[in-house]
């Protein structure tokens, strides 16, 4: 679980930018002070310099000052923003999401997941493989055509028929054209949150499959 109050402080951009850049014109304005005093100070009376340069430098540097408030406001704003964010992805906490992934988990005996194929296939099959890499079971003739998700259920049992213990998995999709050609696919599936983190600024889902994922990756929430 986590402390709302810990969202006030996660990301380590917020205000960084329009402080280094206020920083930066803060020692603009005093090259500026200084290079102005000296050139008053040693002008020749008789031909004094022109004032209308200094006016220009200065008024840039009014316009610079005024885009850095306003960059320091934008950023006090994205950072309100980021923690309304945060206290909607708490909701996700102990809920099931489906999110792009190769890890299934096998549950009371059943799993399910989902593919999608980027072109037609000639020829699917769905292997299954354990954590080490090992093929405990393949799915053939499965669906083949593309733009689509197409959902899969597995029994839980391998090559010989016997059941696997619960676990996760992982699903690789084998799909090939007529001429043999691999064809590119996603892969999706069901798992818990069990607890949200922050990395860089961004609200991050600790899963139950054991992955970390992106809140903003969830396409479906039960």
């Amino acid at each position: 679980m986590m402390d709302i109050a810990q969202t006030t402080t996660t990301d380590p951009r917020a205000a960084s930018g329009a402080s280094a850049a206020q920083s930066k014109l803060d020692a603009d304005y005093q090259s500026f002070l200084t290079l102005l005093i000296a050139q008053v100070s040693n002008q020749n009376p008789l031909e004094p310099m022109d004032s209308s340069v200094f006016v220009s430098q200065l008024a840039q540097l009014t316009q610079v000052e005024q885009s850095i408030v306003t960059n320091r406001n934008l950023e006090r704003i994205d950072n309100r923003l980021g923690n309304v964010e945060a206290l909607s992805d708490v909701q996700l906490i102990g809920r099931d999401v489906s999110i792009p992934t190769d890890r299934v988990e096998l549950r009371d005996g059943t799993a399910a997941f989902g593919y999608s194929l980027s072109r037609a296939a000639a020829n699917v099959r769905v292997l299954i493989k354990a954590e080490d890499g090992t093929i405990v079971r393949e799915l053939g003739n499965q669906p083949s055509a593309p733009q689509t998700t197409h959902r899969v259920a597995w029994d839980g049992l391998d090559f010989a028929g016997l059941p696997l213990p619960d676990g996760v998995f992982q699903i690789e999709v084998d799909a090939k054209d007529p001429d043999g050609a691999a064809i590119a696919y996603d892969t999706n599936a069901t798992t818990r949150v069990e607890e949200l983190t922050f990395r860089g600024g961004h609200s991050m889902l600790i899963l139950r499959n054991g992955t970390e994922v992106y809140a903003g990756s969830v396409t479906s929430v039960r």
